[in-house]
């Protein structure tokens, strides 16, 4: 994880962010004033952003707003005070309305990002400034410290490039905190044909299997926000075990980028957990994150020791084999 500290300074009004990167202070420049590479980790685990405006020049604007799993948006704006290339640049951060304006009563603050060569590569120091303690607090209280360290630690997989970053890696599982874990997959083939495969009924039968000797029985899905799906798996004749399935709710469908739906073990008490499926592409291959939300970390322990992941690692080479081809 690259995030070194945050910390807030009540004396100074200051909250600040180091982390430390293995890439030199020119790529983590381009990174951070290139608008499609911001879109990859500004936001947090959950709540990715989209850059609709970006003028990179002193005075001009960039705007941006985060999705959450449910579909509701936060905005925000920048307008550059300084640029220094590419050692910085200085922005004031704004709360921002749909219209990327900033919203009155909510604090501003002025953000200054610094790049600096270091032995291992290069460090990035975020200083935010208040004018208050009052606006310090607010931000903070809102999940400011855990928000930025989720989002900055999300940087690793856009410096080094997806193949460098995932490949022949199979699986990946991080837990984040007590609710959320994130897995991770390269998927050698393009973004398109990787959305096909989650979507299409007669795709899915073929791959989303787990373990050798199971088959999917049902697969009932009303492929619309709002809309209810049920999926049902059952061994084969030799293969133990016993038949389960899951049914949910699609709260969010952004084709082909993102997919949210709750999932819920049909015909037990067992909570629901939310979970978010996004995909990039780049030269070729994909990079399948699906972030998981679980109501604790006793439910999380839980699904995690039933083997999930060993089963996801077995459909993902099924569908490299046989949906990529």
């Amino acid at each position: 994880m690259p995030v070194t500290s945050v910390e807030s300074d009540t004396e100074a009004l200051t909250m600040t962010l180091i982390a430390d990167f293995a890439v030199g202070p020119d790529r983590l420049w381009a990174a951070f004033t290139d608008p499609r590479q911001l879109e990859r980790f500004w936001g947090p685990p959950g709540w990715p952003a989209t850059f609709d405006a970006f003028d990179f020049t002193v005075g001009g604007h960039a705007k941006y707003y985060m999705t959450s799993p449910q579909g509701e948006r936060a905005g925000g704006a920048w307008e550059f005070t300084a640029i220094d290339e590419p050692r910085g640049f200085e922005v004031i951060d704004s709360f921002a309305d749909e219209n990327g304006e900033p919203l009155e009563g909510m604090p501003s603050m002025r953000m200054v990002f610094s790049f600096e060569a270091t032995p291992e590569g290069s460090r990035m120091t975020n200083v935010s400034r208040f004018d208050s303690l009052e606006a310090l607090e607010q931000v903070v209280a809102m999940g400011a410290v855990e928000g930025s360290t989720l989002a900055m630690n999300q940087l690793d997989a856009v410096l080094q490039g997806l193949r460098e970053f995932a490949q022949g890696k199979g699986t990946r599982l991080e837990v984040l905190s007590d609710q959320h874990v994130r897995i991770t997959r390269l998927i050698d083939g393009p973004r398109e044909l990787v959305w096909r495969a989650h979507v299409d009924p007669d795709l899915m039968r073929q791959w989303m299997l787990g373990p050798d000797g199971w088959r999917m029985t049902t697969h009932e899905v009303d492929r619309r926000v709002g809309g209810g799906y049920r999926i049902a798996w059952a061994p084969e004749p030799g293969t133990e075990g016993e038949p389960f399935g899951f049914d949910g709710e699609i709260l969010l469908l952004d084709d082909p980028r993102r997919m949210v739906q709750t999932e819920h073990m049909t015909g037990t008490d067992f909570p629901s957990t939310v979970n978010d499926l996004s995909l990039y592409e780049e030269d070729g291959a994909t990079l399948l994150t699906l972030l998981i939300e679980y109501p604790d970390a006793t439910t999380r322990d839980m699904v995690l020791a039933t083997g999930m992941i060993d089963g996801m690692e077995e459909s993902y080479r099924r569908m490299e084999r046989v949906v990529m081809g």
